[in-house]
């Protein structure tokens, strides 16, 4: 039988296309013993079953084949906690973390406000805000009966009862609610952008990665559009997009009457998040 760390150490020379090699093996086989990467450290030179092994490379072999480690593991890490996932939902990314950073920026710690998230995917951003504020009702909504389920798996498995989740496009489950603060990170990558032939996303769902238009900004100019009739004065939108469109968010926003419109770079220094507030009454 072969040791944990002569495993670690095959399964990172054969993922010569990954920027993370060694830490896919890691995940990998952490799930497959169902332990931490602390535990593999520790105990390096404990031997792993047969049966173990062949998972092993099993799943190193569809990670070679540039298979996310999200979907081979079925979970992925985001904010505090980690969620399932599964190929039919978007993988959360660590900069969309920033889109929740500045919802909670806009959020008091003790008021009990109402939150938006349109197309919610695995919940990640819903259940996030809902983690660190308590008070706050929180509804998501999807378009996806299979992305729900997740997600509703997700709040069981956190314990978070205070997000509620809707079946149906975008705004079109809010009838005619109001929010103090709407998020969404949308598709909005170009149809025919080279992005798409690239690393996980040839695995991920189109309809989690692809806006609608040529631009990849129809479904962001749908939410905006409609998002007046859904915020209280000085309510405010939050919007991920790409790093080249923030620019673009921005001119669709203030046509569409909201103040305060700025974009926020992620920790790269790309556009990542733009904002805007609604019109005080009167």
């Amino acid at each position: 039988m072969t040791t944990i760390a002569e495993l670690i150490e095959w399964g990172s020379q054969q993922l010569t296309e990954s920027d993370s090699a060694r830490i896919d093996a890691e995940i990998i086989l952490t799930f497959i013993l169902n332990q931490n990467r602390t535990y593999l450290y520790t105990w390096s030179d404990r031997e792993v079953s047969v049966d173990d092994e062949a998972t092993l490379k099993n799943l190193i072999e569809k990670r070679a084949a540039g298979e996310p480690v999200a979907y081979l593991v079925g979970q992925q890490a985001f904010w505090t906690f980690e969620l399932k996932v599964t190929p039919a939902t978007l993988i959360p990314r660590p900069e969309t973390e920033l889109l929740v950073e500045l919802a909670l920026e806009r959020i008091p710690q003790n008021e009990p406000l109402r939150v938006a998230d349109l197309g919610t995917g695995t919940g990640a951003i819903a259940l996030a805000v809902a983690s660190e504020r308590p008070l706050v009702e929180v509804v998501a909504t999807d378009q996806s009966a299979h992305a729900l389920e997740i997600a509703r798996e997700n709040r069981q498995n956190l314990g978070l009862d205070h997000v509620e989740f809707r079946q149906g496009s975008w705004l079109q489950p809010l009838a005619d609610e109001r929010f103090n603060l709407i998020i969404s990170n949308p598709p909005y990558v170009e149809p025919d952008s080279h992005y798409l032939q690239k690393g996980n996303v040839r695995f991920e769902p189109d309809s989690a990665l692809i806006g609608a238009d040529g631009d990849g900004l129809g479904d962001i100019r749908d939410i905006i559009k409609k998002s007046p009739d859904h915020l209280i004065a000085e309510g405010w939108i939050l919007l991920e997009h790409g790093a080249e469109q923030g620019a673009a968010v921005c001119r669709l926003l203030e046509d569409a009457g909201f103040e305060a419109v700025k974009t926020v770079t992620d920790l790269a220094g790309l556009d990542r998040v733009t904002m805007g507030r609604s019109h005080k009454k009167g």
